[in-house]
């Protein structure tokens, strides 16, 4: 049964950022809000859950995962970015963006794509998730919350709680969170191809 934590979403209290850090760290997965809509998350090296998110998704080895950072600097330890990519990227962030870059050798195989060797990355603009990622010291492995047989993400904790109760091992309810997913954009090629438009503004990429 999956632990229910309620968090402040300006102020987060830090014994609870501590205890769902703690649950991550022992190989848990949560579900958590970010400044787009509900997501699932776990620790970088963590196989099983990897496994376990693409059994609630019903995920085949193509789908690109998400390395959630904190920063800039924790980012680039796990993509290649050039300069023009990264003023193009560092224009919109913290956002509700997800970038597909070439990943560095820091990224394990199995979050690579498996022909182009990319993952997504994105910092989100969301006191909670940036509490937890500072409490952590590391990226979480990440994928939104969207069911297989669901055409838009869960938004609400108590939901998520009634739905995932025996799937994930802890569920984070921040309040408001939104109803639609991350943009994705591929700089793969070096120039900006729009994958998906959702929560953030494609404008500037196109």
């Amino acid at each position: 049964m999956a632990r229910y934590f309620d968090v402040h979403p300006e102020d987060p209290q830090p014994r609870a950022i501590a205890q769902i850090a703690e649950i991550v760290r022992s190989g848990g997965l949560i579900a958590y809000p970010t400044d787009s809509c509900y997501a699932l998350g776990a620790q970088l090296g963590n196989k099983d859950a990897l496994e376990r998110i693409r059994a609630i998704r019903r995920l085949d080895n193509k789908h690109h995962f998400t390395l959630v950072c904190s920063d800039f600097a924790q980012l680039g330890q796990f993509v290649q970015i050039g300069n023009d990519v990264f003023r193009s990227i560092k224009a919109v962030t913290p956002g509700s963006y997800t970038f597909i870059l070439p990943a560095t050798k820091e990224v394990p195989r199995r979050l690579m794509h498996p022909k182009k060797k990319t993952v997504g990355v994105r910092i989100p603009d969301h006191r909670t998730v940036q509490a937890l990622l500072a409490e952590l010291g590391e990226p979480l492995l990440s994928s939104t919350l969207l069911l297989p047989d669901q055409e838009t993400p869960l938004t609400e904790g108590w939901e998520i709680k009634e739905e995932l109760d025996y799937q994930v091992d802890a569920v984070i309810d921040s309040g408001d969170c939104g109803a639609e997913p991350t943009t994705v954009i591929d700089f793969s090629s070096g120039t900006a191809e729009i994958v998906r438009r959702g929560m953030g503004d494609p404008a500037r990429f196109e």
